[in-house]
């Protein structure tokens, strides 16, 4: 694996998840790789301005020229472990490092296939984000949706195809993007659908969808846990899954065999307690990479 690392919060409305690539590797990353006999290659971080020396241009889409340059240095890094035969790992930083992820890999690739773990759709755009935090817009983004403003010669838009795309454990949608869903038919699982039908098939139903594409891309927002299990996250919202449901979504990804690259963002240490945030996205990586009781 090749392990990427974006200390990028200008895409958020609340400061600290800059520090998350930090906090997983020191809760252990490298050595639970390691146990599992997977040989990694830590690649550092990317270069990401601060925000408190860069200009935030558009309201409807802070800092956006700042994040497309992080996302622009994902992507390179991104495909150039791909082109090795390695497995990205992305380390966010927030959601809106996603663009530079499955930018890098749609620039070998073509268009492919999503896993969306999060709480939130990150479908809006800057005509119809209630907040301007970019880390609400990348799946737009990916879509080809979101305007010229993500638009770069490092990556072909859309970088998806809306038929393989697949978000899992949503919770929270505005109104732009429940137009989006309706517009594009991608695959939305609520957490209600969770609920009634279970993880297993919700799984087998997203995994059927994203199956056959160029590749298959798994990003994991810690905020799809609960934040009873999952304290330090950027955006927490009540009523996400528990942590057996979420190592059982992990361990099916596993076991199809599917996943193209990884990406953990949205840990926040500022929230968090012990590390425990960090920590749960190590052992979510784990199973996600194979990791099994017996």
């Amino acid at each position: 694996m090749a392990i990427i690392g974006a200390e990028l919060d200008l895409g958020a409305g609340r400061r600290g998840v800059d520090m998350g690539p930090s906090a997983i590797r020191y809760a252990g990353l490298g050595e639970r790789l390691a146990e599992l006999g997977i040989a990694s290659e830590d690649l550092g971080n990317v270069y990401t301005e601060i925000r408190e020396t860069a200009d935030p241009g558009d309201p409807n889409a802070r800092f956006l020229s700042q994040i497309r340059g992080t996302c622009e240095q994902i992507a390179d890094r991104v495909r150039e472990a791909a082109e090795r035969e390695l497995i990205p790992l992305v380390l966010g930083g927030d959601h809106s490092v996603a663009l530079g992820s499955i930018g890098g890999l749609a620039s070998l690739h073509g268009p492919g296939a999503v896993l969306w773990f999060d709480a939130h759709g990150d479908l809006n755009t800057p005509a119809t984000t209630p907040s301007g935090n970019v880390h609400g817009m990348p799946v737009a983004a990916a879509l080809g949706r979101a305007g010229a403003g993500f638009e770069s010669e490092r990556w072909p838009l859309p970088s998806v195809d809306p038929d393989r795309v697949a978000l899992i454990g949503i919770r929270s949608l505005d109104p732009g993007e429940r137009e989006v869903v309706k517009e594009t038919g991608i695959a939305v699982f609520t957490i209600a659908d969770v609920d009634r039908r279970g993880v297993e098939p919700v799984l087998a139903e997203a995994l059927e969808r994203v199956s056959g594409a160029p590749f298959v891309h798994v990003s994991v927002d810690l905020d799809v846990v609960d934040p009873d299990v999952a304290p330090g996250v950027g955006s927490p919202v009540r009523g996400g899954f528990s942590y057996r449901e979420a190592h059982l979504m992990m361990e099916l990804v596993a076991e199809s065999g599917l996943l193209s690259s990884l990406e953990l963002v949205e840990v926040n240490p500022i929230l968090d307690h012990e590390n425990e945030t960090a920590g749960l996205a190590v052992e979510l990586a784990a199973s996600a990479l194979g990791a099994r009781i017996l």
